[in-house]
């Protein structure tokens, strides 16, 4: 099982960020999660493999001027 925020989400073999990802609702919202106290930016989702036990924080994105 995955831990994102305060849910609980099955894990499976080969589950990248990306892929944890696409499971969400409003996934498109955010450039960095930390997983499991490590910081990884959209540009890596694909490539970040997610360990079973894992805990993810999601980190939208915040735009302002």
């Amino acid at each position: 099982m995955i831990r994102v925020g305060d849910k609980r989400f099955p894990w499976h073999e080969g589950m990248t960020v990306s892929i944890l990802l696409e499971g969400l609702r409003d996934s498109d919202s955010y450039a960095v999660v930390r997983l499991n106290g490590r910081i990884v930016s959209r540009p890596n989702f694909a490539a970040t493999p997610v360990p079973d036990e894992s805990e993810v924080i999601l980190i939208p994105m915040v735009a302002g001027g």
